[in-house]
C-alpha cells in the first residue's frame, strides 16, 4: 500500500481546497427547507464553486455521475443524484460536496435537518457526528489507522446502530481517492501507523436498523436495505507532527480544528 506523505506546499493546497468544501456547505445551509428539491440544491452549489470559488466540483462526470454534488435523504446511504423530488417537513438530507481548487481536493458532508424531525432521526444525526469526531481523535503520528474504525463503531453500537461496510474513507490529494482506506469499524489487520503529512476523510455511515445495502439501478445511490434511516458525516484530516488538523472544519463547529496528540 503506497500512501502519500504531503509536502508542505501540498498542505498548503489542501488547506485552501477544503475551506473552499466547508464554505460550500454554510453557503447552502439556508436553503435546505421544504419543498426546494435535490436538483435545485446542486443548482445553487454548482454556481457557487464555478462563479464563486473559480473552483471545479469533483463529482461532476467523475465516473459518469451526473451531478455536481451528492444528496442522501433518509434511507439513502451515500452517493444519492440529486434530482425532482422536494424535500418534506421531516427529512434527514446529506449533502456532500468535494472541490477542486489548484489542483487539490477539498472533501466534506453534512447533515441537515429538514422542519420539524422525529427524535429517532435526531438521535441518528447526532451519533454519528460523535462517533466521526471520536474517530478524528484518534488521529496522530504513530496510531493505528485501525483505532479510528474502532472507536466509531464502539460508539455506534451503544445504540444498537450499525456500520456500513461497503464504504469507507479515503486518502485524498491531487487525487479524488488515494490510499489509504479508512474503514468506519474495526479491523485487526488495518494496523497501519499514521504519519505526519497523511491526509484522509473519516466518513462514517450509520444505519438506524442493519447494516446491509442495497444498490439502485442508476448504479450509484445506496440505501439501507431495511429502508431505515441512515446517516453521514465527513471530514477531510491531516496528521500532524503533534496530533490531527480537521481541514475542512466549518464556522459554526466547536469540535477543535487542532489537538496535539
Amino acid at each position: 500500500m503506497s500512501i502519500s506523505i504531503k509536502s508542505a506546499e501540498d498542505i498548503e493546497g489542501m488547506r485552501v481546497a477544503c475551506r473552499l468544501a466547508a464554505e460550500v456547505l454554510d453557503m447552502i445551509a439556508p436553503y435546505i427547507k421544504a419543498g426546494i428539491t435535490t436538483e435545485e440544491i446542486d443548482r445553487i452549489c454548482h454556481d457557487f464553486i464555478v462563479n464563486e470559488q473559480h473552483a471545479i466540483p469533483a463529482p461532476l462526470n467523475y465516473k459518469g455521475f451526473p451531478k455536481s454534488i451528492c444528496t442522501s435523504v433518509n434511507h439513502v446511504i451515500c452517493h444519492g443524484i440529486p434530482g425532482p423530488k422536494k424535500l418534506k417537513n421531516g427529512d434527514i438530507i446529506n449533502v456532500d460536496i468535494t472541490v477542486i481548487k489548484d489542483g487539490f481536493h477539498g472533501d466534506t458532508s453534512k447533515m441537515f435537518l429538514v422542519g420539524q424531525v422525529k427524535p429517532y432521526a435526531r438521535q441518528l444525526v447526532d451519533v454519528t457526528r460523535e462517533a466521526m469526531y471520536l474517530g478524528i481523535r484518534e488521529v496522530r503520528p504513530g496510531a493505528a489507522l485501525n483505532r479510528i474504525g474502532a472507536a466509531i463503531e464502539r460508539h455506534a453500537s451503544k445504540y444498537n446502530y450499525s456500520v456500513v461496510r461497503e464504504f469507507c474513507g479515503h486518502g485524498i490529494g491531487r487525487e479524488f481517492h488515494e490510499e489509504p482506506q479508512v474503514l468506519h469499524y474495526f479491523e485487526p489487520k488495518l494496523d497501519i501507523r499514521l504519519e505526519a503529512g497523511m491526509i484522509f476523510t473519516i466518513e462514517p455511515m450509520i444505519n438506524q436498523g442493519k447494516r446491509h445495502i442495497q444498490m439502485l439501478s442508476d448504479g450509484w445511490t445506496a440505501v439501507t436495505k431495511d429502508h431505515k434511516l441512515s446517516a453521514q458525516w465527513e471530514h477531510t484530516v491531516l496528521v500532524t507532527p503533534t496530533g490531527y488538523e480537521v481541514l475542512t472544519l466549518r464556522q459554526e463547529e466547536d469540535f477543535g480544528r487542532t489537538e496535539l496528540g
